[in-house]
């Protein structure tokens, strides 16, 4: 069997969208080459998921479905030099999968001149298989790669389809976003602390309070309004809960993390 798959970069994400396409037979092993330049990378991807692995990017690069780039952005030049170091073009016709986090379409389309580039933002999650993936499509990308590259990211979780000028945004929600969750989770576990429960009590606690409530907006349809007034009865204890994280400006805050990380993230594309 050909190649059908290239990922240069055997990192974390890189392994963790792997591992899923595999477990879910979007491609056999053998369908499936990574590019790594650590040799112990390599070996352990070889033996855990049984994929062809290379420490030369060019046979990535010649997987004839589609190649995952998941290196870090300040790589970037690096490899597209080692790939074309001539600059006469990096010499593929796969679809591009680009998960590097700021660099814009305008930059990976040149690279990659003549090859349909996909710009993605996956978040965390995606490493258990609950991620959230934003892809914006570049020029020439057609509604059948459109469709291979949501199959794939599928595999890590849910997909949407925005424009690149929404990607800054994204970055703000659900590219930052778990930090956001994780700090909320330790907080709300110090608080059960700070109430007299044990540490382990109170980290449990509070975890499946937050894993509980999503599913549940997620399996119900319900607006986080509505769930929040059903849970908060007059004179009771969430309401006084909830007027609190008010006066203290809770939604404020965590409204201007989400304006902070996007701003940053629009200062970090015009820099690349």
């Amino acid at each position: 069997m050909s190649v059908q798959f290239g990922v240069i970069g055997g990192g974390v994400m890189g392994e963790a969208l792997l591992s899923r396409l595999l477990a879910r037979k979007i491609y056999a092993p053998e369908a499936v080459v990574v590019s790594d330049p650590q040799p112990e990378r390599r070996d352990y991807l070889q033996e855990n998921y049984h994929v062809h692995v290379t420490g030369d990017n060019r046979q990535a690069v010649a997987a004839s479905e589609a190649l995952l780039l998941a290196v870090k952005p300040q790589v970037l030049d690096k490899v597209v030099s080692d790939l074309s170091p001539h600059g006469q073009g990096v010499g593929g016709s796969s679809l591009v999968l680009s998960i590097l986090a700021g660099v814009p379409l305008k930059r990976l389309e040149p690279a990659f001149a003549g090859q349909p580039v996909i710009r993605v933002m996956p978040n965390t999650p995606s490493i258990v298989g609950a991620g959230m993936t934003a892809l914006a499509p570049g020029q020439g990308v057609t509604e059948a790669q459109r469709e291979l590259a949501k199959r794939i990211f599928a595999s890590v979780g849910e997909v949407v389809e925005v424009s690149e000028s929404l990607m800054d945004a994204v970055t703000g929600v659900s590219g930052s976003g778990p930090a956001y969750v994780a700090l909320f989770i330790e907080a709300l576990a110090d608080g059960g602390v700070a109430a007299g429960l044990p540490r382990n009590v109170a980290s449990q606690l509070a975890l499946q309070t937050v894993l509980g409530t999503a599913q549940l907006l997620q399996d119900s349809g319900l607006h986080p309004g509505q769930l929040k007034d059903r849970v908060t009865s007059p004179g009771g204890t969430t309401i006084a809960g909830v007027a609190t994280l008010e006066k203290l400006g809770f939604r404020s805050a965590t409204l201007e993390a989400v304006k902070a990380a996007y701003q940053r993230s629009q200062e970090l594309g015009r820099d690349s």
